[in-house]
């Protein structure tokens, strides 16, 4: 991209892009703010005027992506439909998808060492994220009594930390890590025999 006169507001989105790129190229450890800079193709100086520092402009790059990936599960979802267990299968479709389709953001969301809390908009956008699998997950267990509902902040963290193993492990293509079976079906089988394990799933799903 040529140095070009932006307009007040989209200097800041063109920086976040460029970061993204060097993000997925170099890792979101393996870039300068002066590289974003000249990727985005102004003056290291031009940076600051929207963003404190690296950090902080690694920030804006996940809080975009937990808000992407919010929508994709929250669409995923689609309220329990058509049953419980096809849309718990769906958001961990959604969750494989959106670390191939973004992998910058995936970076800069899971391994970039930012914090939730870095920014209080990046919290709320991690807090929306969660939310979309916890809300899930109490739903799911309506049908059970009361006394024998597990917390759903456990079931939705176990989901969570199941869909991420999968990718690291499987989907991330990492050389010599493809496994026996497809991520999709690893991921899929693992989440139907966890909930039913809970007994989270009525008979008929």
């Amino acid at each position: 991209m040529g140095k070009q006169g932006y307009h007040h507001g989209n200097l800041r989105q063109a920086l976040v892009e460029a970061a993204l790129t060097l993000i997925e190229a170099q890792g979101p450890q393996g870039f300068t703010l002066s590289e974003a800079a000249k990727t985005a193709g102004v003056t290291p100086a031009a940076v600051y005027r929207h963003f404190a520092g690296r950090e902080d402009l690694i920030a804006e790059c996940a809080r975009q992506g937990f808000g992407i990936f919010a929508d994709l599960m929250e669409h995923a979802w689609n309220g329990g439909k058509p049953s419980s267990l096809a849309a718990f299968e769906a958001t961990g479709r959604a969750y494989l998808a959106f670390a191939r389709r973004f992998p910058g953001h995936y970076m800069a969301m899971f391994e970039s060492g930012i914090a939730p809390g870095t920014t209080p908009e990046l919290a709320a956008a991690t807090a929306r994220a969660q939310a979309v699998l916890t809300r899930a997950a109490a739903a799911l267990s309506q049908h059970l009594p009361e006394g024998r509902r597990p917390p759903a902040s456990m079931v939705s963290a176990h989901i969570w930390a199941m869909s991420h193993g999968v990718v690291e492990l499987y989907a991330r293509g990492t050389p010599g890590a493809r496994g026996p079976f497809p991520p999709e079906d690893l991921l899929e089988t693992g989440i139907g025999i966890y909930l039913r394990g809970l007994g989270l799933l009525p008979g008929d799903t």
